[in-house]
């Protein structure tokens, strides 16, 4: 049986210049599996807590004691456990915390160590990672969803919903999703150049034109659809991220 021989974190910095938790796990056979954890701009309410430490140092946003609990608590509880038994990892983890939003060892270190684990898994069966978390005959993608405006937190701009996304409906696969959007993201850039907006993005990707209703971002939107050659509601479906926490001003 394949166990777990060493756990490693360290504080690495993410596509924002953000620090973030990155952890190895490696099998008694020597084999690897890496995840790092990816970070939001907004927070949710109920959101499980991104333990950060607070201090001067990297402005408050360091997680070095997140990295530090992977290194001992977590480490200490797992070592030795079989790389195969995911469900069985997780909840030692999730009982180790022992609180109702991860506040004790951090969302953070808990999900890098988690997918770390099942990325090393996938390799010592020598199987493509989604076919170990699902079944060996897993052959379906998801429906694309693509960020194409973006708002609130995620930019500079008026809007307040934070994420305008399309949705390929009528799609036949997983490729022809990604054509259809791509149509549509650049009938979207032709129209926002017309008006006389810049086209650089936001911070997740999605176009950053400042404007300042989101009724005008969901006709650009529904014109983009139509420019496009599809319909908007059937073929391709407008879906938001209003990150609703984000409206609520103090006071």
């Amino acid at each position: 049986m394949t166990k777990i021989k060493t756990i490693v974190a360290r504080q690495i910095f993410d596509s924002r210049g953000n620090p973030t938790v990155e952890t190895d796990v490696i099998t008694t056979n020597g084999i690897m599996g890496r995840a790092s954890v990816p970070s939001g701009a907004s927070t949710g309410q109920h959101e499980a807590v991104e333990l950060r430490d607070g201090t001067k140092k990297y402005m408050g946003k360091s997680v070095f004691e997140a990295v530090n609990n992977v290194n001992d608590l977590i480490f200490r509880e797992l070592e030795g456990l079989s790389i195969f038994d995911q469900s069985l990892i997780d909840s030692k983890m999730i009982s180790l915390d022992n609180t109702p939003n991860k506040s004790k060892l951090g969302a953070n270190a808990i999900l890098s160590v988690s997918l770390a684990v099942s990325k090393a898994a996938a390799l010592e069966k020598d199987i493509p990672l989604f076919k170990y978390l699902g079944n060996e005959n897993s052959n379906v993608l998801p429906v694309p969803l693509m960020n194409i405006i973006n708002g609130g937190a995620h930019a500079n701009n008026g809007l307040r919903i934070q994420e305008f996304m399309i949705r390929p409906d009528k799609a036949k696969s997983f490729k022809d999703g990604v054509r259809i959007c791509f149509l549509v993201i650049n009938n979207l850039r032709s129209l926002i150049k017309k008006m006389g907006h810049s086209t650089s993005v936001g911070d997740e990707g999605g176009f950053a034109p400042m404007i300042s209703d989101n009724e005008s971002a969901l006709k650009l939107i529904v014109q983009a659809i139509n420019k496009a050659g599809f319909t908007n509601g059937k073929e391709v479906s407008i879906c938001l991220d209003v990150a609703a926490n984000e409206l609520i001003k103090k006071d």
